[in-house]
Protein backbone atom coordinates (compact mmCIF):
# COMPACT_ATOMS: atom_id res chain seq x y z
CA UNK A 1 0.00 0.00 0.00
CA UNK A 2 1.26 3.40 -0.77
CA UNK A 3 0.71 6.02 0.94
CA UNK A 4 1.17 10.11 0.35
CA UNK A 5 -0.28 13.14 0.69
CA UNK A 6 -3.74 14.13 -0.82
CA UNK A 7 -2.24 17.58 -2.15
CA UNK A 8 -3.04 18.15 -5.83
CA UNK A 9 -0.53 20.42 -5.91
CA UNK A 10 2.84 18.15 -5.66
CA UNK A 11 4.10 16.54 -8.74
CA UNK A 12 4.09 12.75 -8.74
CA UNK A 13 6.98 12.46 -6.37
CA UNK A 14 4.60 11.03 -3.46
CA UNK A 15 2.89 7.66 -3.66
CA UNK A 16 -0.96 7.96 -3.56
CA UNK A 17 -2.61 5.60 -1.25
CA UNK A 18 -5.25 3.36 -2.87
CA UNK A 19 -7.55 0.88 -1.53
CA UNK A 20 -7.93 -2.59 -2.68
CA UNK A 21 -11.33 -3.53 -4.33
CA UNK A 22 -10.47 -7.26 -5.34
CA UNK A 23 -10.45 -9.27 -2.38
CA UNK A 24 -13.78 -6.99 -1.43
CA UNK A 25 -15.27 -8.10 -4.67
CA UNK A 26 -14.55 -11.78 -3.77
CA UNK A 27 -16.06 -11.96 -0.89
CA UNK A 28 -19.22 -10.27 -2.21
CA UNK A 29 -19.42 -12.65 -5.08
CA UNK A 30 -19.21 -15.53 -2.95
CA UNK A 31 -21.98 -14.13 -0.78
CA UNK A 32 -23.91 -13.44 -3.89
CA UNK A 33 -23.91 -16.82 -4.88
CA UNK A 34 -24.88 -18.58 -1.44
CA UNK A 35 -27.84 -16.36 -1.05
CA UNK A 36 -28.80 -17.32 -5.02
CA UNK A 37 -28.77 -21.23 -4.18
CA UNK A 38 -30.33 -21.02 -0.65
CA UNK A 39 -33.49 -18.47 -1.28
CA UNK A 40 -35.24 -20.92 -3.37
CA UNK A 41 -34.69 -23.53 -1.31
CA UNK A 42 -36.37 -21.46 1.61
CA UNK A 43 -39.65 -20.88 -0.33
CA UNK A 44 -39.81 -24.13 -1.11
CA UNK A 45 -41.69 -26.19 2.13
CA UNK A 46 -43.72 -29.55 1.87
CA UNK A 47 -46.79 -30.16 2.94
CA UNK A 48 -48.02 -32.85 4.76
CA UNK A 49 -50.64 -33.68 7.80
CA UNK A 50 -49.17 -35.03 10.90
CA UNK A 51 -51.14 -37.21 13.19
CA UNK A 52 -52.36 -35.89 16.23
CA UNK A 53 -51.33 -37.44 19.57
CA UNK A 54 -53.29 -36.89 23.13
CA UNK A 55 -51.05 -36.19 26.18
CA UNK A 56 -52.95 -37.63 28.51
CA UNK A 57 -50.75 -38.84 31.16
CA UNK A 58 -51.12 -42.90 31.99
CA UNK A 59 -51.40 -43.57 35.73
CA UNK A 60 -49.06 -47.20 35.90
CA UNK A 61 -47.77 -47.69 38.90
CA UNK A 62 -44.79 -49.82 38.56
CA UNK A 63 -45.00 -53.36 39.78
CA UNK A 64 -42.41 -55.01 41.77
CA UNK A 65 -41.64 -57.76 44.41
CA UNK A 66 -39.34 -57.11 47.11
CA UNK A 67 -37.41 -60.72 48.13
CA UNK A 68 -35.69 -60.22 51.50
CA UNK A 69 -33.24 -62.77 52.69
CA UNK A 70 -31.68 -62.47 56.56
CA UNK A 71 -28.43 -63.90 57.66
CA UNK A 72 -29.92 -67.16 58.51
CA UNK A 73 -31.20 -67.81 54.52
CA UNK A 74 -34.75 -67.34 55.73
CA UNK A 75 -36.77 -65.54 52.51
CA UNK A 76 -39.39 -63.05 52.96
CA UNK A 77 -41.34 -62.78 49.70
CA UNK A 78 -43.42 -59.46 50.09
CA UNK A 79 -42.29 -59.68 53.74
CA UNK A 80 -44.27 -62.64 53.63
CA UNK A 81 -42.09 -65.92 55.16
CA UNK A 82 -41.36 -68.14 51.90
CA UNK A 83 -39.57 -71.55 51.61
CA UNK A 84 -36.90 -71.62 48.71
CA UNK A 85 -37.73 -74.58 47.06
CA UNK A 86 -41.33 -72.86 46.68
CA UNK A 87 -39.23 -69.73 44.73
CA UNK A 88 -39.34 -71.23 41.49
CA UNK A 89 -43.31 -71.56 41.02
CA UNK A 90 -43.75 -68.13 42.44
CA UNK A 91 -41.26 -66.70 40.04
CA UNK A 92 -42.59 -68.73 37.06
CA UNK A 93 -46.01 -67.31 37.90
CA UNK A 94 -45.09 -63.85 37.58
CA UNK A 95 -42.94 -63.89 34.74
CA UNK A 96 -45.70 -63.62 31.96
CA UNK A 97 -46.92 -61.29 33.94
CA UNK A 98 -46.99 -57.85 31.27
CA UNK A 99 -45.66 -55.92 31.96
CA UNK A 100 -43.04 -57.88 33.62
CA UNK A 101 -42.15 -56.70 37.47
CA UNK A 102 -38.82 -56.33 38.79
CA UNK A 103 -37.48 -58.30 41.71
CA UNK A 104 -35.99 -56.56 44.20
CA UNK A 105 -33.52 -58.69 46.43
CA UNK A 106 -33.18 -57.22 49.56
CA UNK A 107 -29.97 -59.49 51.47
CA UNK A 108 -28.20 -59.49 54.89
CA UNK A 109 -24.69 -58.78 54.79
CA UNK A 110 -24.02 -62.15 56.33
CA UNK A 111 -26.37 -63.84 53.76
CA UNK A 112 -24.41 -67.28 52.55
CA UNK A 113 -23.28 -66.44 48.35
CA UNK A 114 -24.84 -70.11 47.91
CA UNK A 115 -28.76 -69.00 48.89
CA UNK A 116 -28.23 -65.49 46.88
CA UNK A 117 -27.05 -67.76 43.86
CA UNK A 118 -30.32 -70.22 44.14
CA UNK A 119 -32.44 -67.31 44.53
CA UNK A 120 -30.91 -65.33 41.47
CA UNK A 121 -30.77 -68.60 39.39
CA UNK A 122 -34.16 -69.27 40.07
CA UNK A 123 -35.59 -66.13 39.13
CA UNK A 124 -33.61 -66.35 35.65
CA UNK A 125 -34.21 -70.30 34.80
CA UNK A 126 -38.34 -68.86 35.27
CA UNK A 127 -38.01 -65.78 32.85
CA UNK A 128 -37.27 -62.96 35.31
CA UNK A 129 -35.42 -60.23 32.97
CA UNK A 130 -35.51 -57.73 35.61
CA UNK A 131 -34.01 -58.23 38.81
CA UNK A 132 -32.32 -55.65 40.91
CA UNK A 133 -30.43 -55.45 44.45
CA UNK A 134 -31.39 -53.03 47.15
CA UNK A 135 -28.48 -51.71 49.45
CA UNK A 136 -27.84 -49.44 52.40
CA UNK A 137 -25.43 -47.31 52.43
CA UNK A 138 -22.88 -47.77 55.40
CA UNK A 139 -23.42 -44.61 57.61
CA UNK A 140 -20.96 -42.38 58.30
CA UNK A 141 -19.27 -42.76 62.17
CA UNK A 142 -19.41 -39.43 63.31
CA UNK A 143 -22.33 -38.50 61.13
CA UNK A 144 -24.14 -41.37 62.80
CA UNK A 145 -23.33 -41.70 65.91
CA UNK A 146 -24.01 -37.80 66.64
CA UNK A 147 -27.37 -38.01 65.23
CA UNK A 148 -28.43 -40.69 67.37
CA UNK A 149 -29.20 -43.13 63.93
CA UNK A 150 -30.93 -46.21 65.18
CA UNK A 151 -29.21 -49.33 63.74
CA UNK A 152 -30.54 -50.97 60.31
CA UNK A 153 -32.99 -53.76 60.92
CA UNK A 154 -33.03 -57.11 58.66
CA UNK A 155 -36.64 -58.11 57.06
CA UNK A 156 -36.76 -60.37 60.39
CA UNK A 157 -36.26 -57.47 63.03
CA UNK A 158 -32.39 -58.34 63.81
CA UNK A 159 -30.25 -55.50 63.77
CA UNK A 160 -27.84 -56.02 60.44
CA UNK A 161 -24.27 -55.60 61.16
CA UNK A 162 -22.34 -53.07 59.38
CA UNK A 163 -18.36 -53.54 58.50
CA UNK A 164 -16.54 -51.76 60.41
CA UNK A 165 -13.83 -49.30 58.64
CA UNK A 166 -10.33 -49.05 59.04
Amino acid sequence: MAFGSFDSKSSGGGAMSEINMVPLIDVMLVLLVIFMITAPLMAHSIRINLPQASAEQVDEKPVTIDLAIDANGQLFWDEQPVAIEGLPARFAGVAGNKPQPELRIRADLNTRYEVLAQVMGAARRAGMARIGFITQPAPSQAGAAAAGAPAPQSPAGAPLRTPATP
